[in-house]
């Protein structure tokens, strides 16, 4: 029962990841996290490894080699599990019951609601509609009761 038709990525070793010097990885992998993570620019669904790479005055290829290497994933998915993470708090936080998945996604950066569906499975193996009721399941207190319109 395959959902969404997420195949497993092969290993592939690039030989230029391993020319980089490991200090100057390091400092750009925390250069990445502040901009990516402190800034929240993985809420804009424009900002590309390209822009971050003019922001840090590096190229792409560099910015590639510093996240596969130092966090294990492409660019995409190391912008994606943030997002994620955001959507999950958001997804069971009472203030936000109402909001739809649509609006969900939109606010963690998600350019639709398909790839904001896929990239949540991919990470929880299950989807952001079933992990709130779920949580909504473990947790009936923090349901929002709806009211009745006259």
């Amino acid at each position: 029962m395959a959902k969404y038709n997420i195949t497993e990525k092969k290993e592939k070793e690039a030989a230029y990841r391993s020319m980089v010097n490991p200090q100057l990885m390091d400092d750009m992998k925390e250069r990445i996290l502040n901009i990516i993570v402190m800034q929240k620019k993985y809420k804009d669904k424009d900002y590309s490894a390209k822009k971050l790479a003019e922001d840090l005055g590096t190229n792409t290829r560099y910015i590639s080699a510093v996240v596969n290497v130092r966090f294990h994933m492409n660019y995409t998915s190391f912008v994606n599990k943030f997002r994620i993470e955001e959507a999950m708090t958001i997804l069971v936080d009472k203030r936000y019951q109402s909001l739809s998945m649509e609006e969900v996604s939109d606010m963690v950066g998600f350019a639709n609601r398909q790839s904001f569906y896929a990239s949540f499975f991919k990470f929880m193996n299950m989807t952001p509609r079933d992990y709130r009721l779920q949580h909504l399941e473990r947790h009936p207190s923090q349901k929002v009761k709806k009211s009745k319109k006259k």
